[in-house]
């Protein structure tokens, strides 16, 4: 490569050009199609010339030129990853960046062809792209992992094949013929079968319904919530205002049974106030009943659910 790094090939007046984008839709597909298979191809000696004017003056005339001449190959390698679901114009546009990559790389002085350069860039950005958009958890992040992404598909296609017609390939044959570990492809199988959804995305032809239109809705209203609040604000002071009307041993039975995650067993309750194990059953049972009694005229049946173990 020459000395001085030449600007990048897609300034502001390349990126005008339609022919440098990707279509949309359909239609502009089909009009871009039949646009690039116009463009003449390069012999190698013009190839040979533009790419040297590129590296060593920094000719954007020449790169656009490399460029558009190439695109159809782009087309071509975009085809081959059709069936992972994206649309094609995305695909066709980032194998353009790509190639614009391969462009701006390229050295003429190795005498290889620019396209058997930049197929591997081509591949590269579209494959880069199925990855990253394929789902919010992010997979392929080793080079080995990557391999199988691309190569899964294809091979249990292969093998189903030449095997019993109707019977799909076992993961344990693809393991063998990729040199994989059989839990990996069963856990890349299960991330590709795996898409993501998303709640908003439209329903049915008409698309007037969404799935976050069916999703039940567990919470409580406003109103409800408000009232539990309240009930349980009411209730608890209700019990603290009862619990000081207990005498101080009678208090810290009902804490240390009732009102706490790890209540004390009736022994070790005994043992604290040093009597049997008995008698602190007795003095939980009188305990509970006072508590009970004072709670009953103000509240009633909020003792069902409000205070356990009534």
């Amino acid at each position: 490569m020459g000395s001085t790094h030449p600007r990048s090939p897609t300034p502001k007046r390349a990126r005008k050009q339609s022919l440098a984008a990707a279509p949309n839709d359909a239609g502009a597909l089909a009009v871009y199609l039949s646009e690039i298979n116009r463009l003449p191809l390069l012999s190698v000696d013009e190839e040979q010339q533009l790419a040297r004017r590129y590296r060593d003056q920094g000719d954007l005339d020449a790169a656009h030129t490399l460029v558009t001449s190439n695109l159809r190959f782009v087309v071509k390698v975009s085809f081959e990853y059709r069936s992972y679901g994206f649309r094609m114009a995305d695909l066709i546009q980032e194998g353009n960046i790509g190639l614009m990559k391969a462009v701006q790389k390229f050295d003429p002085d190795r005498k290889i062809r620019l396209i058997s350069y930049g197929v591997w860039w081509i591949r590269a950005y579209i494959q880069n792209y199925i990855l990253r958009n394929w789902s919010l958890v992010k997979l392929g992040t080793t080079q080995a992992q990557r391999k199988l992404f691309f190569s899964l598909a294809r091979t249990r296609r292969e093998l189903e094949k030449h095997g019993e017609a109707g019977v799909q390939a076992a993961e344990g044959d693809i393991a063998k013929k990729l040199r994989v570990k059989q839990s990996e492809v069963v856990e890349m199988s299960q991330r590709l079968e795996g898409r993501d959804l998303s709640l908003d995305a439209p329903m049915g032809d008409e698309g007037g319904t969404s799935h976050l239109d069916f999703l039940e809705a567990h919470a409580a209203v406003a109103d409800e919530e408000l009232e539990a609040y309240e009930t349980r604000t009411l209730a608890q002071a209700k019990v603290a205002k009862a619990l000081s009307r207990l005498d101080a041993r009678e208090r810290f039975i009902i804490e240390q049974r009732l009102m706490t995650d790890k209540p004390m067993t009736l022994s070790e309750l005994g043992a604290h106030y040093r009597i049997s194990r008995e008698r602190a059953r007795q003095l939980e049972i009188r305990a509970k009943s006072k508590l009970k009694n004072d709670l009953s005229a103000s509240i009633g049946d909020l003792l069902e659910g409000g205070v356990p173990g009534m």
